[in-house]
């Protein structure tokens, strides 16, 4: 094995964004003081670069306000803020057949204190059935919860769409940003979402760690903090802070993660989002491409590069799946991720449970000369 394949940006992305690691760690070696806590200059430095970054996340999502953008440890942690900081019993919510496991584990457990929650068809596709969103409104029914794209086959879903549903229909609209966030432009405005969840170490190309969301002013009114504990501010009261970001951000601040995505969103905005995308869709369709013209393997999904991000799933029909991802990277180097994703509903959505797939995941930094030395083994492989 000459050299490593990296083909598991689904997970996380790496490389990650140059000047990532350098501005982590001039940080821990120069001062990594604590925001609204310090009253010194580093501090205030610190604090800086926190805002700005709230900024650059601001102007990704197209949100009108920097307040609005709260950090988190990551999506599992932002979507539990708003599945169990929002929902009460009697309440009901309606989700996809592509969801993961941090939406339908918080969901299950909430579903045992009295909320419930229906599952809008979606085609083995991957495509969710718009009809069933509406279909499935009750009077009790307070939001939408969607994945943008799968992190299993990588289809899109149509969130302006839905996000029309909801204002019609007047409920809240949750946008899980994980496979599409650093790839698809996301505008938050447009598209009605009043809960957009992001991570930063995927398309973002940030570190593992750092998250949040934004907002909207009518949610943000009606939601309660899931966490609540010390701001900096306001420490005369036992209650939490009512003005953001304060509100939603309890106990020392994951500074290094911050500090590095700031410089990760830096290169994204240098870079642009069209280009990052057209690279990986690019390496996406030459991999599907290669791939149809081999013999008992199952491409998940849709079948070409319309609609989908640069996730594509694999069945091998002949050969154990995790086998075969243990060959490829055993003796060719690529590494993928094999299994069921923290997905069992969407795996069940495209018939590939239990058996899984294995996935492969592209990032910009992936060449064709990768691919090829991927297809050779996976020729010889079946």
């Amino acid at each position: 094995m000459e050299k490593q394949i990296y083909f598991d940006n689904g997970s996380t992305s790496w490389p990650k964004a140059p000047g990532v690691a350098q501005a982590m760690s001039e940080l821990l070696m120069k001062g990594a003081f604590n925001i609204n806590r310090g009253n010194y200059e580093g501090a205030y430095e610190v604090e800086g670069i926190v805002l700005d970054t709230r900024e650059q996340l601001a102007r990704l999502f197209h949100a009108r306000d920097s307040r609005r953008v709260l950090f988190s440890p990551g999506i599992t942690y932002s979507l539990n803020t708003f599945i169990k900081g929002f929902l009460k019993p009697g309440d009901h919510v309606i989700v996809t057949g592509i969801e993961h496991n941090a939406v339908m584990r918080p969901l299950r457990q909430m579903e045992r204190l009295g909320v419930t929650y229906d599952v809008a068809r979606t085609d083995t596709e991957g495509t969710v059935l718009l009809e069933d969103i509406e279909a499935f409104v009750r009077p009790c029914t307070k939001a939408v919860i969607v994945s943008h794209a799968s992190n299993v086959c990588g289809t899109v879903t149509p969130i302006k769409e839905i996000g029309e549903i909801c204002r019609r229909r007047h409920i809240f609209f949750v946008v899980d940003t994980a496979q599409s966030a650093g790839t698809l432009d996301v505008d938050m405005e447009k598209c009605g979402i009043d809960f957009l969840t992001f991570t930063g170490h995927k398309g973002l190309l940030g570190p593992q760690g750092i998250g949040g969301f934004l907002i909207s002013e009518a949610l943000d009114s009606v939601m309660e903090p899931f966490v609540a504990g010390g701001t900096g501010s306001q420490s005369d009261s036992f209650d939490m802070p009512e003005k953001l970001p304060d509100k939603y951000e309890s106990g020392t601040m994951n500074l290094p993660g911050i500090i590095g995505l700031h410089a990760a969103l830096s290169y994204i905005e240098e870079t642009g989002l069209e280009e990052i995308h057209r690279k990986k869709m690019e390496l996406a369709g030459y991999f599907i491409e290669k791939i149809k013209e081999l013999k008992d393997i199952r491409i998940v999904g849709r079948q070409g590069t319309e609609g989908r991000t640069a996730v594509v799933s694999l069945d091998f029909e002949k050969a154990d799946n995790a086998v075969a991802a243990f060959t490829l990277e055993s003796e060719y180097g690529v590494m993928t991720r094999v299994g069921l994703h923290c997905a069992p509903l969407a795996h069940k959505t495209l018939h590939t449970y239990p058996q899984g797939t294995v996935r492969f995941a592209f990032s910009a930094s992936n060449t064709k000369e990768e691919i090829d030395i991927c297809i050779e083994g996976i020729k010889r492989l079946i």
